[in-house]
């Protein structure tokens, strides 16, 4: 059963997302990967509700400068970068602004992969299916940055699954991801947040939390 709309939190539209995975087939060796910070109370519950295994794909987004909500591209580990080319041609953004904000974005993504991961590696994405996973789709750019990138790192199959996305943005994916999952894509997104009753900021803390509780459940699994 889908949770009701708007969602109470991540957490309770994390388990609908896995309900609805887990409708559409099995997923044996396929590896979650949260997009930090707010994808990842909803991907713990979809990696825990299914039994599979949890990382985390930083990705950031590049905002235009003087409206940085709006995505104008964003960057990923391993040094991926795409740009909305609309929004740039639109907003006449040189490409010297472009190359500012992704530099200063890239000293964050470095700092979470340090907070998050420390010396743990990325589990290896070769030859596995990958399930990306956010807390919703508006303009969808970090999201493509996050297929690229799993792309790049060998994932055999690259899916998408999120609570909310603009139609628009989820029929974008389509041509670019092997399946896109979406329990509700309003005509009318206004902002992720409207979505949820419950949309506080994610913070450093908790996403470390539920990445040590996700890891150590795997360990002890193994030891079994």
């Amino acid at each position: 059963m889908k949770p009701n709309i708007p969602f109470p939190d991540r957490a309770r539209a994390g388990r609908g997302l896995a309900e609805q995975l887990a409708s559409e087939g099995s997923w044996r060796d396929a590896l979650v990967l949260a997009l930090p910070r707010g994808g990842v109370p909803v991907a713990y519950e979809v990696a825990s509700c299914l039994g599979l295994e949890l990382d985390i794909l930083v990705v950031r987004k590049l905002g235009l400068p003087g409206n940085p909500e709006l995505a104008m591209g964003a960057i990923a580990s391993g040094g991926v970068r795409v740009l909305n080319e609309d929004v740039v041609h639109y907003a006449h953004v040189p490409q010297a602004t472009i190359d500012l904000v992704a530099e200063r974005e890239t000293l964050e993504l470095e700092r979470r992969e340090r907070v998050y991961r420390g010396e743990r590696p990325l589990p290896s994405l070769q030859g596995r299916p990958v399930i990306l996973i956010d807390d919703g789709l508006a303009t969808g750019a970090t999201m493509r940055a996050a297929i690229e990138a799993a792309k790049r790192l060998g994932a055999e199959s690259t899916i998408v699954a999120v609570p909310v996305g603009a139609p628009e943005t989820v029929g974008q994916l389509r041509r670019l991801a092997d399946r896109v999952i979406c329990l509700h894509t309003p005509q009318e997104l206004c902002a992720i947040g409207y979505w949820y009753r419950d949309f506080n900021q994610v913070s450093d803390a908790e996403v470390q939390e539920l990445l040590q509780r996700a890891w150590s459940e795997k360990r002890k699994n193994g030891e079994r």
